[in-house]
């Protein structure tokens, strides 16, 4: 085909959504017909009858398998939930990074911590008007009443506070009074503006054109300063901006302004319908850069085909960037990125045949528009190499081949069996883009009944090696391997056939808790997992190999931290580039022994990230001739190995496991006291899942930290479950509970599906925690419950707990089960068979 390389760049190009904004919850009264126009008020009710409404709705309702009606759509978007439907969209989208105004005032809006669930890289982009009106609404720090001197110190102060916070600056002029801006506003005029909004009542809201530009011609002496870009709200909107005023032209004024020669502005919306402004603009001053968001997909096929092509007629290409400008609802940026890719294909396709461009020019043209423009201008420097999922939206031109522009050659397929183990399948990248994507991987149905001494399947897991399933690649935990650059590696999804999700599948298992956690009490649950493992280098003694720590140093030993300190710096780049954040790390107690804390993160998420973490370490160190093992109890003689989690509840945003006001007795609310109450309860049973190899119970000892009673304290690092108050909360607030007895054996989704179950237990029951132990609950022998001493006695409370079974349901709880008990009788049998297990976790 004549234009295939072009049709492939396109479709494999990475997108850097540098303008979008925050999607709101379910429940939230924004309604969804309005992400098919910018009207409010009565006026939506004629959006279908528009002529982007029949196709936006069509591609919508074609990627969710459902009738191409608005209530067809709106119904299955009630029922699979917003969760559920973000991931389908971001799928299809690719968006590997995300610049977001947080600003807008809406409904029940999500945080952009949220967003990360989604998309590789969230950054924010600071709306200046409601920042300015928020510091009003605060109050002067004295006490006293604004002036413009306060007001402008306070403001100023606190923009340049973090400017690492965000990554370019946002007016929106155009909404308030128009771009018509004075750059030489007198003060007596600013202070009199000033005075003009604060008669007018709390909350503040910046309206007069000579406050306005008093704070624009700052913000832009700041954003030089800074070297942060301007984004300027440019032509059509809601009806709240007038178009008459909306006018790029009117920012002559600034423009020729001295003091802002050196600003990178930024024209949002095309600038629509003033493209052709917008593209003079940009050709005749240097500070000029266009965005074509919103234009892209609301108007027709035409209309944005053409608003493109007037604003490359005169506008330099390397100056012309790609947005959705998502809001709402989560199809909003399927939508703009789905058609901005069709668009921009379109318009270098017809430059090629008008002479306009050679086709390798129009190449990097498209991989210039839809990402490397954006990406040095807001210097996004965590931007995935290759794309962060390579979903083919529907409709769009299809290819004849999808390997995507990687140097890898190879495709790591990883999951992790119900005993823990991290497995993969190794694909050659072109067969896994090819068929595997679509078809997945085919493995036998005994994967998951396989336990930790022998592979075959337990006896009595209701598995065997008849038949099949399929390993299917979720996408958006594609990455590539910072240690081997020739490999990508992704995590997989257990189907019967792609699309039917197998009922033994871990990651399916989470996803349907959490599904009920969110549709019952509207909640989810954040996690943050703690990683402590041991660093062996291997010696021979007596013609035989022997693993022995590489430091002998104590907890917190700054000597043994230095001594390693060269390969952490190698495993935090690694982390970094799969966007995990780390929160510290330190000697542990133990000989050899380190810990690696991750940040918190939505749970399925920190689940994903908890595995590319350990395979990141171990494989870091292995390539410097050290073993890192993660094994509970890796030797008798010292400290064991912990995978302790640190569990949060949120909603809307906000952490509502955290009491609101100092009003509970112990810093939690009441949500969040029930939850943890039926973890405390169903503690026992958890442990089949967070504790699933008798090497496990090694570790849960008394005085060694790791929960050895079923209890819970304050900041009581020897009960099983602690509330932890850490920097940075109000003094009596907790801000989330650890699990003490959750270890590196534990497949991740599933230790976290069981807890997540009986916290819902809890939530049911209305149920509340007993009074926290404040000492060493060793000493209070015999008057608390002992947890578990052994997994015979786990597994024997697991079998008799109905609730948490249901919550796994039936043929899950089967083979667990089953390899349990596997695994029981095998290290019975075989004494030594645990030292193989340094090689295995």
């Amino acid at each position: 085909m004549e234009f295939e390389e072009l049709r492939l760049a396109v479709e494999k190009a990475e997108l850097v959504d540098a303008h979008a904004h925050s999607i709101v919850t379910v429940d939230s009264s924004f309604p969804f017909i309005n992400c098919f126009s910018e009207a409010d008020g009565e006026a939506p009710s004629s959006a279908p009858h528009s002529l982007s409404f029949g196709r936006n709705l069509r591609d919508i309702s074609l990627l969710y398998g459902t009738e191409s009606t608005l209530d067809a759509v709106e119904k299955h978007r009630a029922t699979a939930g917003l969760q559920s439907v973000a991931s389908v969209c971001f799928k299809a989208a690719r968006i590997s990074a995300m610049l977001m105004d947080d600003g807008s005032e809406m409904h029940n809006k999500k945080d952009l911590n949220w967003h990360e669930d989604f998309v590789p890289f969230v950054g924010r982009i600071l709306r200046i008007e409601r920042f300015a009106e928020k510091i009003l609404d605060q109050g002067a720090a004295d006490g006293s009443a604004w002036t413009l001197d306060k007001f402008t110190k306070l403001f100023e102060e606190k923009l340049v506070a973090y400017p690492s916070a965000y990554f370019g600056l946002l007016i929106i002029a155009a909404y308030r009074s128009g771009l018509s801006i004075n750059p030489t506003v007198s003060i007596s005029d600013a202070e009199e503006g000033l005075r003009c909004t604060l008669q007018a009542g709390t909350p503040a809201r910046i309206s007069n054109k000579n406050l306005i530009d008093y704070i624009f011609t700052r913000c832009l002496e700041i954003s030089v300063g800074f070297d942060l870009p301007m984004q300027i709200h440019t032509g059509f909107g809601d009806k709240g901006v007038d178009l008459r005023l909306a006018n790029p032209l009117h920012l002559r004024a600034i423009l020729e302004d001295k003091r802002f020669d050196k600003c990178r502005i930024v024209l949002l919306h095309a600038s629509y319908p003033f493209c052709k402004e917008a593209s003079y603009l940009a050709s005749v001053y240097h500070q000029v850069h266009l965005d074509f968001g919103l234009a892209v997909p609301k108007l027709s096929v035409q209309g944005m085909v053409s608003s493109v092509k007037e604003l490359l007629e005169l506008a330099p290409l390397t100056k012309v960037m790609f947005s959705t400008d998502g809001y709402g609802c989560p199809e909003t940026f399927y939508l703009g990125a789905k058609k901005a890719r069709e668009v921009v294909f379109i318009v270098l396709r017809d430059a090629c045949r008008d002479g306009d461009l050679s086709l390798p020019e129009a190449v990097k043209a498209a991989r210039d528009i839809l990402s490397g423009n954006a990406t040095p201008f807001y210097n996004i420097k965590r931007v995935p190499k290759s794309d962060s999922n390579s979903y083919e939206s529907p409709n769009f031109v299809k290819l004849s081949s999808t390997v995507p522009q990687t140097n890898a050659s190879l495709v790591r397929v990883i999951w992790v069996d119900a005993s823990g183990q991290h497995r993969c399948r190794v694909i050659p990248s072109k067969r896994f883009y090819d068929v595997v994507v679509k078809n997945g991987v085919g493995l036998t149905c005994a994967c998951m009944g396989l336990t930790s001494g022998v592979d075959c399947p337990a006896k009595e897991s209701g598995l065997t090696g008849t038949g099949e399933i399929r390993l299917i690649p979720d996408l958006t935990t594609k990455w590539q391997i910072p240690w081997e650059e020739r490999e990508e590696m992704v995590l997989a999804d257990m189907h019967l056939k792609p699309g039917v999700a197998w009922e033994y599948c871990p990651r399916e298992a989470l996803r349907r808790v959490s599904r009920i956690l969110k549709d019952e009490f509207n909640l989810e649950m954040n996690a943050g997992f703690e990683n402590e493992f041991y660093l062996l280098r291997s010696e021979l003694r007596e013609r035989k190999e022997e693993y022995i720590p590489i430091d002998s140093s104590n907890y917190c030993s700054a000597a043994a931290y230095d001594a390693i300190s060269s390969i952490f710096h190698e495993i935090l780049a690694a982390l970094n580039s799969l966007n995990i954040r780390v929160e510290q790390l330190h000697a542990e107690a133990g000989k050899g022994q380190f810990e690696l804390v991750l940040g918190h993160k939505a749970c399925f998420m920190a689940a994903d990230n908890l595995i590319f973490a350990r395979e990141t370490i171990r494989s870091v160190v292995r390539r410097h001739g050290i073993l890192a093992t993660f094994l509970p109890k890796y030797a008798l003689d010292d400290i064991g190995s912990g995978s302790h989690v640190h569990l949060s509840l949120w909603q809307n945003g906000q952490n509502v496991f955290m009491a609101s006001n100092g009003s509970s007795k112990h810093g939690m609310s009441e949500v969040g006291e029930a939850f943890m109450a039926g973890v405390l309860d169903h503690l026992p049973s958890i442990l089949a899942f967070t504790a699933p190899v008798p090497n496990s119970y090694d570790r849960i000892q008394p005085n060694t930290w790791s929960g050895g009673y079923q209890c819970w304290g304050k900041e009581n690092r020897e009960a099983s479950l602690r509330t932890a108050c850490p920097p940075g909360v109000l003094d009596g607030l907790v801000s989330n509970f650890e699990i003490k007895s959750f270890d590196a054996c534990a497949n991740p989704h599933l230790g976290l599906a069981a807890v997540m179950a009986a916290g819902i237990d809890g939530l049911r029951r209305k149920l509340h925690l007993p009074e926290p132990i404040d000492t060493n609950p060793f000493v209070l022998e015999g008057k608390i419950l002992r947890l578990p001493k052994s997994l015979d006695e786990s597994l024997a409370a697991f079998m008799k707990d109905e609730v948490i079974q249901g919550f796994m349901g039936k043929k899950l709880s089967i083979a667990i089960i089953g390899v349990r008990k596997a695994e029981i009788a095998f290290y019975w049998r075989n004494k030594d068979a645990c030292k193989m297990l340094l090689h295995r976790y």
